[in-house]
């Protein structure tokens, strides 16, 4: 198994920035927009995008939730293994928001498929938006994509990218795991 560094823990820094800007640009003082971070490793770039904004750049009141996708998930019955769902906790309506979906990684599309299916029970949003860390472009089956990137990676079916965080892993960083 090799492993390759994609993204540095300041390459990762400057991009959350980067990420965290555009959402300012478009919804300026989150008033009607809240984040929801998958679950289970999108929550970890959920909170750090809502801390940038609060901290770095003087937002205020944002709304953060999350959203576990286990069940909704068109493959969730194909497996020997039991499976070991997370916990959704969104305190808010989701009725005429505007909602952004939060990943650390874009793969073939079905966990955002699943998340569509699954924000339905909080209210029927306004709109819906997709944030990622990194998009894995060749690799969708489903006709899904990000309106906010932060890096697009071409990577091959049996190679994985894994996205560690500071707060969890020890550090941040996007590796390239070669089996």
């Amino acid at each position: 198994m090799s492993q390759k560094v994609l993204l540095t823990s300041k390459e990762v820094n400057i991009i959350l920035h980067r990420l965290a800007c555009q959402l300012i640009e478009k919804h300026l003082d989150f008033s009607n927009t809240v984040l929801i971070g998958i679950q289970p490793r999108g929550t970890f770039l959920a909170e750090r995008i809502k801390e940038l904004l609060e901290k770095e750049y003087d937002v205020k009141n944002i709304e953060l939730g999350y959203l576990d996708i286990t069940f909704f998930r068109d493959d969730f019955r194909r497996t020997d293994k039991p499976l070991e769902a997370n916990r959704t906790q969104i305190d808010f309506l989701t009725e005429n928001k505007k909602v952004i979906f939060i990943d650390d990684v874009l793969y073939t599309g079905r966990s955002i498929r699943a998340a569509l299916t699954a924000i339905q029970s909080f209210g029927r949003p306004a709109e819906i938006e997709l944030l990622v860390l990194i998009d894995r472009r060749f690799s969708r089956h489903l006709p899904i994509q990000p309106d906010y990137r932060g890096r697009q990676v071409d990577a091959i079916n049996n190679e994985k990218v894994l996205v560690s965080w500071a707060t969890q892993d020890g550090e941040d960083g996007v590796y390239l795991i070669t089996n």
